[in-house]
């Protein structure tokens, strides 16, 4: 079976997608946080909820990965559909109940709920969004769970050119245009040709020279991730 990578650049994590995974998550294995309701929608990947939760009222769609707006950031340039993307969780989400479940750390340097969400009626609020083409996938190695569902969403929706998968922004790139994007999120798809491991690390290439290809390393205590 062919195996197709992707790779954020600049950050260098690596999703290997090999057949297709059941979009189905198992709330069961992750560790219930509580239930409240979401009274504002920030943008299309946080939330701000009533009544708080552990001192907190805000929370971080973990996961996943929405067109970023301003927030305030003086000159920042909005990303395309990021109005769009959070229109659709409002949608989804506003003045609704809402249980958060943890799939690994629990909260981040900005003091928010790192969380999956599951509407009442049992409506996955990260998978709507990535089915519906609103978010991308964006994970991290501390908190890994449901990545397999999530990233067969995003494959289907790709597929469908759904939401930001039909704008050019957010195209797949080639490793020969990788130099150009380092430092920014972008999803590389390309072949991985020869491999090479070392004690501590793990390479990926992508080309016939190393020295000079487009190549990815991992360290060896993620390739279980």
């Amino acid at each position: 079976m062919t195996r197709k990578f992707f790779l954020i650049v600049g950050f260098l994590i690596v999703f290997a997608l090999v057949g297709n995974a059941q979009a189905d998550p198992e709330f069961g294995k992750l560790e219930f946080i509580g239930t409240t309701r979401i009274i504002e929608i920030v943008d299309g990947d946080t939330v701000i909820v009533d009544p708080p939760i552990n001192n907190s009222n805000e929370i971080r769609l973990i996961g996943i990965q929405a067109p970023k707006l301003p927030l305030g950031r003086k000159n920042f340039t909005p990303w395309p559909l990021g109005k769009q993307s959070k229109a659709a969780l409002s949608a989804l989400a506003l003045n609704q109940m809402v249980t958060l479940y943890a799939g690994g750390q629990k909260m981040d340097r900005h003091g928010r709920h790192l969380a999956h969400l599951l509407r009442d009626d049992g409506v996955w609020i990260q998978g709507r969004m990535l089915s519906t083409g609103m978010a991308r996938v964006y994970s991290f190695p501390d908190n890994r769970a449901l990545i397999h569902e999530m990233l067969s969403l995003q494959n289907q929706a790709r597929k469908d050119t759904l939401g930001i998968w039909s704008h050019a922004f957010y195209d797949l790139r080639t490793p020969a245009m990788a130099a150009v994007l380092i430092g920014r999120f972008e999803i590389i798809e390309a072949r991985v040709l020869h491999t090479a491991k070392t004690r501590k690390r793990i390479y990926l290439n992508f080309g016939e020279d190393w020295r000079t290809d487009f190549t990815a390393s991992i360290k060896k205590n993620l390739e279980n991730i």
